[in-house]
């Protein structure tokens, strides 16, 4: 299991700066060639379709339809890549919201190319930080997302679970699901030991999550 520290204040106050500023749409990338320049650190968004990642994106950098959202599972069929708007002290980073894995409304053949493409991003980008694992709290990791974590186990790729749509069930169910998934991650040497909880749609939980993007980043706070 990998070691790491807590989130700080210090973390969260530069989590808050970094999502606080004016955040624009890169590219979108449908073929592994056209990513941007690995000229900087970055983290990605990865999950099962539905699972509510461009939600969450928009919940995090207070960017109401940055990200496409849709309730119909498989919208998000590129790897879409943002970064803070250039200007003064506009840290150098990227986010990468990924086409969701596993059920999706689109012929088999595109859902295989933007797996594919993915799963080519996943292995082979150098300046890839993080990815935060999305999991949706209603059903709990499911067997596609396994697929997931023991190809990042394999790549070194650091991943971090983040159970969404917590507003949906009952405390006390919430805190079983992350004791429960705890202990599968446990099992998965790339993955990060902490898992978090949020819900886009209450802000719950978002600045821990904020924070933690800026500690994976070493983005420090400054007035």
């Amino acid at each position: 299991m990998l070691e790491d520290t807590q989130v700080s204040a210090g973390n969260i106050e530069a989590g808050e700066a970094l999502c606080h500023r004016r955040w624009d749409f890169v590219k979108g990338v449908v073929a592994i060639e056209h990513l941007p320049a690995a000229d900087r650190g970055e983290i990605a968004f990865a999950g099962r379709s539905n699972v509510g990642k461009s939600s969450l994106i928009n919940a995090l950098l207070r960017q109401s339809g940055l990200a496409r959202t849709s309730n119909t599972p498989g919208r998000t069929q590129e790897l879409n890549v943002f970064a803070p708007a250039a200007g003064e002290n506009a840290p150098p980073v990227y986010l990468f919201d990924l086409p969701g894995y596993g059920f999706a409304k689109a012929p088999k053949d595109k859902v295989d190319t933007w797996t594919t493409l993915v799963k080519d991003y996943l292995r082979g980008r150098p300046t890839l930080k993080r990815v935060f694992l999305l999991i949706d709290s209603r059903h709990g990791i499911k067997p596609v997302d396994l697929e997931i974590m023991e190809m990042l186990d394999i790549s070194a790729v650091s991943y971090q679970a983040v159970l969404t749509k917590t507003d949906k069930i009952k405390v006390p169910k919430v805190t079983a699901l992350l004791e429960a998934t705890a202990k599968t991650l446990s099992k998965h040497p790339a993955a990060y030991p902490e898992v978090l909880a949020v819900s886009s749609l209450k802000n719950q939980g978002l600045s821990e999550l904020r924070g933690t993007m800026a500690r994976v980043l070493e983005i420090e706070f400054s007035e």
